[in-house]
């Protein structure tokens, strides 16, 4: 992504930040040995998009330490304690935090929940590198996120190509009706409207269904952030959406199980773990 003269972004720091992770996490862990561990320890890929196209409010619950907004959401985090509660209140798929210099995340958190569920697991990271697909797919994900704002087009054809190539369709995140249209031409299959601004973290529930409309039938459509209630999910589900992406109301709760059933009402009842 360009900077040029302007100052510098929150989003433009994180993935600064990864970039530098990244280039030393390659001279420690060649390319090579990444794909000799996927070929050789992986775990069967399991189906994210199917898991979000269920009939129901699907929600992809969210592990997140701490975010560059809030800090720290959550005191005390043990990812596998999460996962399994979570899978048990009736999510359809979990999403863990890796990044870790601005979200506290690590692939430890990501693997401990591997470990415990059934369910499709999407890596929440700021991918930007082929070798972060093969990291991601090493580790034991399903899925992983790309984020049209840090990405040129090229750069997401690539990655959606790998994805694929592993058995895995990522999730292509986008904020705007510019950015909806690239990913759409890039064929994205599963596109998630973000409703919080990553450029200045403002959120407005109003974004998805903005773009609705423009997201093609065909596609797997989720929302994602600032979702408070039942109604909302009823709401976007209505308006076209088949998945909700749902983190930080979880995690602030002492039992984010709690929350989660309260999100799913009556529906909860008919999820059970994959």
């Amino acid at each position: 992504m360009e900077i040029g003269s302007r100052e510098k972004t929150i989003l433009d720091r994180i993935v600064d930040a990864r970039r530098a992770s990244i280039a030393h996490r390659k001279r420690v862990l060649p390319e090579v040995a990444l794909k000799i561990a996927v070929e050789k320890k992986a775990p069967p890929v399991r189906d994210f998009a199917a898991a979000l196209s269920r009939d129901g409010c699907n929600v992809i619950a969210e592990l997140k330490k701490a975010s560059p907004s809030l800090g720290v959401i959550r005191e005390e985090y043990a990812p596998a304690v999460l996962a399994a509660s979570l899978e048990r209140a009736g999510a359809v798929a979990l999403s863990v935090l890796t990044e870790e210099d601005f979200f506290s995340g690590s692939l430890a958190d990501l693997k401990e929940a591997c470990r415990v569920v059934q369910l499709p697991i999407l890596r929440k990271d700021f991918i930007v590198d082929p070798w972060q697909v093969w990291e991601t797919r090493a580790a034991g994900a399903d899925s992983f996120l790309l984020i049209a704002a840090v990405l040129g087009d090229s750069a997401v054809r690539e990655l959606l190509d790998l994805g694929r190539s592993l058995g895995m369709e990522p999730l292509v995140e986008v904020h705007s009706r510019e950015e909806l249209d690239r990913v759409v031409a890039a064929e994205a299959r599963i596109i998630g409207v973000n409703n919080r601004d990553l450029h200045n973290f403002k959120v407005r529930l109003e974004t998805s269904l903005e773009l609705i409309e423009r997201i093609p039938d065909d596609c797997v459509a989720v929302s994602e952030s600032g979702l408070r209630t039942h109604e909302d999910l009823v709401r976007l589900r209505r308006a076209g959406f088949d998945a909700f992406l749902i983190g930080e109301h979880l995690m602030k709760s002492a039992d984010p199980a709690e929350p989660l059933r309260q999100f799913l009402g009556a529906e909860g009842a008919g999820h059970t773990a994959a």
